[in-house]
């Protein structure tokens, strides 16, 4: 007996996997190798990656002997045989476990449906995924392939061989097929005289299959005792899905597919999974093995409380995250564990402008970490220095200094203004100022939350280094009154993104940067959540025609695919750096050079800023006209977009509120809601979002 028990184990854990290696059913006997080369292909591995605790407890092997081309009672007879011996190991797991049968052809169903009675001591309810009505007898059926027939079989009609192994009948009314498109009249018959219903693709094509889903769960779980699915993956669009025995053009995608079979990780009454009719022999690139992974995974996974309580169980509490557990994106969309969708109306702080799971990025993800991830700024790679060509081409500067995080990239900047105001400037030695705003947010490091004015972000982190000053946001005289002859540099954010969406007053950072030149002080902009489009320009700066001394990207440099992020200066503000004095291991690496390269083409080839400009102030015009009672003030620029609520409600309940509501945002500082969707969404859907979330606040409690 095999064991992978890699993760601690679910509420539906243990998982025992059994395989069913039989094609006695089937015209053609590449099904029987199906749980041997998904055992290969790491089925098990999988499962225990998203947190199971599995064991693949036997494969049966159907007997040599029984061949394809004996007549009608001997293969019956060996299908029955084979069931028999099926259904008894399946009988055999313990009470606490969930079943997953891998055939193998659809015949083997008749063991593992009769199985799964025995042990539960009653009948289950059953949802069928096939392009098949598999309701055949022997009497009836058209081709002589017995995996035609094993559903009649499960129900109680056709020969004893099959129909009579031990175990209780499954009732029809707790019965329902899903996707069925190729049947002959004497099965339909048969499950209409009985009473099973069929959800077939017109219908599916119709009301949509997570619609028809919940329609089949209804009727499977219906009367409690548990229910089970069997998925034939012939059910599948062989375009996408080819690998499977009797292929019938126009299936089910397996995308919404395995978004469904989501919705069965939050029942507690799912007893057993069974897949089938996989083709090893004809899966030349894996992608029909791996979606039947991708299948399980989704049916079998822990639920979103559970994956909570062990994160809550495990994690330290610098997070309280909103109560719900994502596992998928696809542009502008988030689903979750439960198959859930919801609109992304915060983009991960901007770092995901150009959508989830773009295309492009991910293929140059994909290509460059087959072809070399990292080596360390020990050696040069041939990504780096074309990602700092067309960094430096793209946002003006001479120089630029890559790192993984925007709180590395504002360390950077940091280290870099008190260096030059040492080395360049002649400011004495320790002595050397910087200035930042209240409300900002520039990260959590001991150095930069000394900059801080939220009291959490400071309490208990202290001593913090000297040399750090605060002062108003917005309030260009009162930088002009703090800068002294140790002040090296002013940073500042054009638009505080945590400190609430706060735009300064026009003309507010032009005049900063007059100051600061006057006074021979560095400004220094962190463009970490507004940069690369967000605000309607490519930099924030630009509203106002400003070119900072130093510039600090992050957040979306990286794609959403991983953390990129770079300090940018001229010569006479970056040659302040030798070789030792800054760096990281990871900064730079090939991988993220790739990523962000291409980053910079698509800024380059779509200018996303030119529609977020428009959507944006389309999103704000739609916000105010709702005057809604709740709402202080709707204020932004681009798709960077603030709610500010009246002191009576809360943010906070709001963002749980919406996210009841598929809307996936935050609260952040003083009582406002950041609407900040990718910057790919198009105008159709925001309106619909906005919609959403002026419903939603129109009914907000006080």
């Amino acid at each position: 007996m095999e064991k992978t028990a890699l993760r601690p184990s679910a509420p539906r854990s243990p998982l025992k996997i059994i395989g069913a290696g039989s094609a006695l059913g089937a015209p053609h006997p590449g099904s029987a190798a199906a749980p041997e080369a998904l055992r290969q292909g790491g089925l098990a591995e999988r499962l225990a990656s998203i947190g199971l605790s599995v064991e693949w407890n036997t494969t049966l092997e159907a007997p040599a002997s029984a061949s394809a081309a004996a007549g009608m009672a001997a293969r019956l007879q060996a299908n029955g045989d084979f069931a028999r011996r099926l259904a008894d190991q399946v009988a055999a797991l313990p009470a606490d476990a969930t079943a997953l049968v891998v055939g193998g052809d659809h015949a083997v169903a008749t063991g593992t449906w009769r199985g799964i009675a025995r042990r539960a001591g009653h009948a289950p309810g059953l949802i069928w995924v096939d392009a098949h009505l598999d309701s055949h007898t022997a009497a009836t059926t058209h081709s002589g392939n017995i995996h035609g027939m094993p559903l009649a079989a499960l129900l109680g009609e056709g020969d004893p061989a099959l129909a009579g192994i031990p175990g209780p009948r499954l009732e029809p009314a707790r019965v329902c097929i899903v996707g069925a498109r190729a049947w002959e009249v004497e099965e339909l018959q048969l499950l209409q005289r009985l009473g099973v219903r069929i959800f077939d693709i017109a219908e599916i094509r119709r009301r949509g299959l997570a619609a028809v889903f919940r329609d089949a769960l209804t009727i499977a779980r219906a009367g409690g005792g548990g229910f089970g699915l069997s998925l034939d993956l012939d059910a599948l669009e062989p375009r996408a899905v080819p690998a499977v025995t009797c292929p019938e053009a126009g299936g089910l995608d397996p995308r919404e597919l395995a978004d469904a079979l989501l919705a069965l990780r939050g029942c507690d009454d799912f007893l057993a999974l069974e897949i089938v009719e996989y083709r090893p022999d004809l899966d030349a690139d894996g992608r029909s093995a791996r979606w039947a992974l991708e299948f399980a995974a989704a049916a079998l996974g822990p639920d979103g409380s559970d994956l909570r309580e062990r994160e809550r169980r495990h994690g330290a509490a610098n997070y309280a995250p909103l109560p719900v557990v994502f596992q998928r994106g696809e542009g502008v969309w988030l689903w979750d564990v439960e198959g859930r969708r919801y609109l992304d109306m915060m983009s991960a702080y901007s770092a995901v402008s150009f959508g989830h799971g773009q295309p492009r990025l991910l293929r140059a993800l994909t290509e460059q970490a087959q072809r070399l991830a990292l080596t360390s700024r020990a050696f040069s790679s041939d990504r780096l220095p074309v990602f700092l060509e067309r960094l430096c081409a793209t946002f003006g500067y001479e120089r630029a200094l890559p790192v993984n995080t925007g709180l590395e990239a504002v360390e950077t900047a940091l280290k870099a203004a008190r260096k030059w105001g040492y080395k360049v400037k002649g400011i004495a030695e320790d002595e050397a100022e910087i200035i930042a705003c209240d409300g900002n947010f520039h990260g959590r490091s001991i150095t930069i939350v000394g900059f801080s004015s939220h009291h959490q972000y400071r309490d208990g982190f202290g001593p913090f280094p000297p040399g750090l000053r605060r002062i108003p946001y917005g309030d260009a005289d009162a930088l002009e009154a703090a800068i002294t002859p140790r002040t090296a540099a002013f940073l500042v954010e054009p638009i505080q993104g945590e400190g609430g969406i706060v735009v300064p007053p026009a003309g507010y950072l032009a005049r900063c940067a007059e100051i600061c030149r006057r006074h021979g002080v560095l400004l220094i902009a962190d463009e970490v959540q507004t940069g690369l489009g967000r605000s309607g320009r490519l930099l924030a700066c630009e509203h106002e025609g400003l070119r900072p001394d130093g510039l600090i990207l992050g957040k979306a440099l990286g794609g959403g695919l991983l953390p990129v992020s770079a300090f940018l200066a001229d010569n006479a503000v970056m040659d302040v750096f030798r070789p030792g004095d800054h760096g990281s291991t990871f900064g730079g690496n090939p991988l993220a050079a790739a990523v962000g390269t291409e980053v910079l083409a698509l800024l380059a080839e779509t200018r996303p800023w030119e529609a977020a400009e428009r959507l944006g102030e389309a999103l704000r015009t739609q916000l105010r006209a709702a005057a809604l009672p709740c709402v202080h003030e709707v204020r932004g620029r681009g798709l960077l977009v603030g709610i500010e609520l009246d002191p009576g409600f809360s943010a906070a309940h709001a963002a749980e509120c919406l996210l009841a509501r598929g809307i996936a945002t935050r609260d952040t500082n003083r009582n406002v809601l950041r609407l900040a969707p990718p910057l790919v969404i198009d105008e159709a859907v925001l309106r619909e979002g906005a919609n959403v979330v002026i419903d939603t606040l129109a009914g907000l409690p006080g």
